[in-house]
């Protein structure tokens, strides 16, 4: 038998003589102390499960020439990890993921509607910018909002991204919005065209680790019903469609496995060759029907793009198992 479980069996078979007054508060006293013992054998059966896979985590990233921030919830409050989860990262496309949440936020109040006409010219179809839009609409098109929503989520486009924020007026819309819901960990300040033509603003739009966990679990689990239906099963429709960063979270899970993800990436400073952000976050359900949701944040990386997506791959990969395992 193991030493903690000794140890629990001697508390509660522990006999000591007392006067036969006093046996009703011995006996509380007892209860009391061996629930303590029980409880804290059992934290402490938990903690050294969810530490495997911390134990692989660390040893996936200590040699790696980046720094790493890692958050993990499981539906159970034991499955609970995080590395580097309150250091501010660079978003780059992450931030996505959550101007969509407040564009449908302000359709559910009826300012906006999916099926709204949306105007994009060609003059905002900026030759720098990552856009699927212009490459397919090189003259400039009508799209419906929810067709840019797409757009801008699952292909990442930078267009789309920037036509979304003008609609809600600017950047900091984001973050009041997210601010009036109590995240603080959280801020947008500029949109893509600003922060992809001067690394310096790109960390301006920051969160960290535990903060996505917290976003994604918050709109996915929406308890408070922040979403209406409609807009719950676009949005995770559209994150469970989502193309981009193939080699990231999704990489070395069963091909079978629906991830509802969003990525981020910043490309390499011409100059000193670092990368500022290789991102994903997202929520991967098992075959048991529940989920975990992690976020995974790169910055400052000497590595090149497959090694850091090898890292995502791998810490997906490693919760993947702790998951099924337990």
């Amino acid at each position: 038998m193991a030493r903690g479980n000794c140890l629990f069996l001697s508390a509660l078979e522990l006999t000591v003589e007392f006067p036969t007054w006093y046996i009703p508060e011995i006996k509380v006293k007892k209860t009391l102390l061996a629930l303590v013992i029980l409880f804290t054998f059992l934290a402490q059966g938990y903690a050294q499960e969810i530490e495997t896979l911390r134990q692989k985590i660390d040893n996936i990233i200590t040699a790696k020439k980046a720094t790493v921030g890692v958050a993990i919830n499981g539906i159970k409050i034991k499955d609970t990890l995080s590395i580097n989860g309150q250091k501010h990262f660079p978003m780059q496309s992450v931030f996505k993921f959550p101007i969509a949440l407040t564009i449908l936020s302000e359709i559910d109040k009826g300012n906006l509607s999916l099926d709204q006409n949306i105007d994009i010219n060609k003059d905002e179809l900026l030759p720098g910018l990552w856009s699927p839009i212009r490459k397919k609409y090189p003259e400039g098109v009508t799209l419906t909002l929810g067709k840019t929503i797409e757009y801008t989520v699952a292909l990442s486009d930078n267009v789309g991204c920037d036509v979304l924020l003008k609609l809600l007026g600017d950047p900091q819309a984001v973050e009041n919005y997210f601010s009036s819901l109590g995240f603080k960990d959280f801020e947008v300040k500029i949109n893509e065209e600003t922060m992809q033509n001067n690394w310096e603003l790109q960390f301006l739009n920051w969160t960290t680790p535990k903060e996505a966990n917290k976003i994604l679990a918050t709109f996915y689990e929406n308890k408070n019903g922040l979403l209406s239906q409609e807009s719950y099963d676009f949005i995770w429709d559209v994150m469970k469609g989502t193309q981009t960063g193939k080699n990231r979270l999704r990489g070395q899970l069963p091909e079978e496995t629906i991830v509802a993800h969003k990525t981020g990436w910043s490309g390499k400073h011409k100059e000193t060759g670092i990368t500022a952000a290789v991102n994903n976050i997202g929520i991967v359900f098992l075959p048991n029907g529940e989920y975990f949701t992690i976020s995974v944040f790169i910055t400052d990386s000497e590595e090149d793009l497959e090694a850091s997506e090898k890292i995502i791959s791998d810490i997906s990969r490693a919760a993947w198992d702790y998951f099924i395992d337990h």
